[in-house]
């Protein structure tokens, strides 16, 4: 079935495969999202632990898709060689810092803002603090079916549909944990899931922009890899793991975050 979906990917503009593949993403959301039509609450437990598998599956994602291909495509030897991507994965995490001060957002918990104060309903901003973590993750497909079309022969469709897969699975507990804590707050459950669901239609988006952008700028392809996982990572230690540390969850947390990173890597390593 895998070579299938090659095969398709193959035969088609890689741009348009980004907007496809980042639409997949954004539709498993979309479905996590969905169990707010059968569930009311959802104990925090399982939350967690889905969260850590969300920053696991991230941090495995970073590397081995992203900083692992830029490091190999850039040219030269020792640090001449690592350049691009430290300074890409710098880059990366200074944009979503950037982002992270001074666009409002909410966190999961709804007790910590973010950001420039604002007069924002609360159920906007935390769609917004969702929809941070889905800007580097349509950014990291986009960028490398944009290497696949700029031919570079380190990028693969293989490897970019391997990471659509992985960042898909792990967009699946991000709905629930949108779409949860509205329906909590005695939100409908059909607005609990609009809003869960809108948090990750910037993906498509950002993949079709990261796509083009390195069509047209091919030597971009490492600092864009290398881009993407450090806002990615950024998002990881600054918001996913801490917000799985506000209560007495920590070890399902961490052995879901181990989780996730276990099925990135094979993912990636027997697929991509």
């Amino acid at each position: 079935m895998f070579e299938s979906i090659i095969s398709f990917f193959e035969s088609i503009d890689p741009i348009l495969a980004a907007l496809l593949a980042t639409t997949f993403t954004w539709l498993l959301t979309a479905f996590g999202a969905s169990f707010v039509f059968f569930f009311k609450t959802m104990n925090r437990m399982v939350l967690d632990g889905m969260l850590g598998f969300t920053g696991g599956v991230m941090v495995a994602a970073s590397y081995w898709s992203l900083l692992a291909p830029a490091i190999e495509m850039s040219e030269g030897e020792g640090f001449v060689k690592v350049f691009p991507a430290a300074v890409g994965f710098l880059l990366g995490a200074l944009f979503l810092f950037g982002l992270d001060k001074t666009l409002p957002h909410l966190h999961i918990n709804f007790k910590e803002s973010e950001g420039i104060k604002s007069p924002w309903q609360k159920t906007t901003l935390l769609v917004l603090a969702i929809t941070l973590h889905n800007i580097p993750e349509g950014l990291a497909v986009g960028v490398l079916f944009g290497g696949v079309a700029a031919g570079i022969p380190e990028a693969s469709i293989a490897g970019a549909v391997t990471l659509a897969i992985g960042i898909g699975i792990q967009n699946f507990p991000e709905g629930i944990a949108v779409s949860m804590p509205l329906r909590r707050m005695g939100m409908s459950r059909w607005k609990s899931f609009m809003y869960g669901q809108s948090s990750a239609i910037v993906e498509p988006i950002a993949g079709v922009i990261g796509a083009v952008a390195v069509t047209f700028f091919t030597p971009l392809l490492p600092y864009a890899l290398a881009f993407a996982a450090g806002a990615m990572i950024f998002v990881v230690v600054e918001e996913v793991i801490p917000e799985t540390q506000q209560d007495k969850n920590t070890d399902i947390a961490t052995l879901g975050f181990i989780g996730g990173f276990i099925v990135m890597m094979s993912l990636d390593v027997a697929l991509g």
